[in-house]
């Protein structure tokens, strides 16, 4: 193998560079049914499939973990939450957006969260959430949903928490 000397472009420079992103999902829960979020038409990865309220950590602004998914709750759906455990971690890419493109690497931690209130809206959403329903679905129905394919894996673990 041909040495490379300290400081000069090896084999990994020529790769796109990769960003490392941090999101949370909140899988909240009353009543036996699950709230789940609908991505709309204009979603540029997953139009029309379904998912569970969260998004990525805004550095500048979330204080701690249990702050940042109560934000993104509360932006997506217009819930309170009170933060649960971590049940599963998860990652995905995506295409990077800034200068030189590259990839985004998303780490992620499902949670489970008791709402604190019921009232879910779409009001206070940015464009940037890309959703155009939610819905209270009885455990039972989930498995019927169009999910994003990185969320598939997560749910099951969801619910079949003993395997």
């Amino acid at each position: 193998m041909p040495s490379v000397e300290a400081g000069a472009a090896g084999p990994l420079t020529a790769l796109s560079p990769i960003a490392l992103q941090f999101a949370q999902k909140a899988f909240i829960v009353s009543g036996g049914r699950l709230l789940m979020v609908r991505k709309s038409a204009a979603d540029p990865f997953h139009p029309g499939r379904w998912e569970v309220p969260g998004g990525r950590l805004e550095t500048e602004a979330d204080l701690d973990l249990d702050d940042h998914v109560r934000r993104e709750v509360w932006e997506e759906v217009g819930l309170k939450i009170d933060p649960g455990p971590p049940f599963h971690l998860w990652q995905w890419f995506m295409p990077g957006t800034g200068p030189g493109g590259g990839q985004i690497r998303v780490v992620a931690v499902a949670r489970r969260c008791r709402p604190v209130t019921l009232d879910a809206t779409l009001e206070n959403q940015d464009g940037g959430d890309h959703l155009d329903g939610c819905a209270w679905v009885p455990l039972g129905e989930v498995g019927g949903y169009d999910l994003i394919p990185s969320l598939r894996p997560v749910m099951r673990a969801f619910l079949n928490p003993a395997g």
